[in-house]
């Protein structure tokens, strides 16, 4: 790896982390009296204040975890030298762990779902519009949980076929941080 590739990821990654750490559902939670490590399902991230305080108290969240993915993702590939599309991805990775493992908020964090779907978006815009579309529709016409559903698992798909085996196994690698988070988040309780 050149030395320019090294320095970028270490930038990236440790910007990723940081941005990814910041506990949206914890701000907005306190702010209308709830801590959603302590309520719900337990879980700080969208989904739990959207079922605690509504979708209108929750779409701070929302939006704030998927900007999260977003930035890391950008900044990723500001920093990458020409050809390091690695580079972006683990930009993304880095703000995934921040948001399951946050340094501040005592390393207890949500599914990174969200910051994984923002991330996705900037790094694979043709997938990502694809799979956002795919998730309003569902999630307007049947259900909010389908529709993320179809939306995360048509990603990779579509992804495959505009860009090839080689990004699809990066994203396979990052969908990998959502099921450790997913199996790791019931021995939590």
């Amino acid at each position: 790896m050149r030395r320019a590739t090294v320095v970028a990821t270490a930038g990236a990654t440790t910007f990723g982390y940081l941005v990814g750490s910041i506990p949206v559902a914890v701000i907005v939670g306190r702010r209308h009296g709830v801590d959603p490590r302590q309520a719900g399902d337990a879980n700080p991230g969208y989904w739990n204040l959207r079922e605690l305080l509504g979708a209108r108290a929750a779409a701070p969240v929302f939006a704030g975890d998927v900007a999260k993915g977003a930035c890391a993702g950008l900044v990723g590939r500001a920093l990458a030298p020409a050809g390091a599309w690695g580079v972006g991805y683990a930009a993304v990775g880095a703000a995934m762990a921040g948001h399951a493992w946050p340094v501040f908020a005592r390393f207890r964090g949500g599914r990174a779902i969200l910051t994984w779907s923002g991330g996705m978006c900037v790094l694979s815009p043709v997938a990502g519009s694809v799979a956002v579309g795919l998730f309003v529709t569902v999630a307007l016409t049947r259900s909010f949980a389908w529709g993320a559903r179809l939306g995360v698992f048509s990603f990779p798909l579509v992804q495959l076929a505009v860009e090839g085996r080689h990004r699809v196994a990066a994203t396979g690698a990052l969908m990998a941080i959502i099921g450790l988070r997913f199996a790791t988040a019931g021995r939590r309780r």
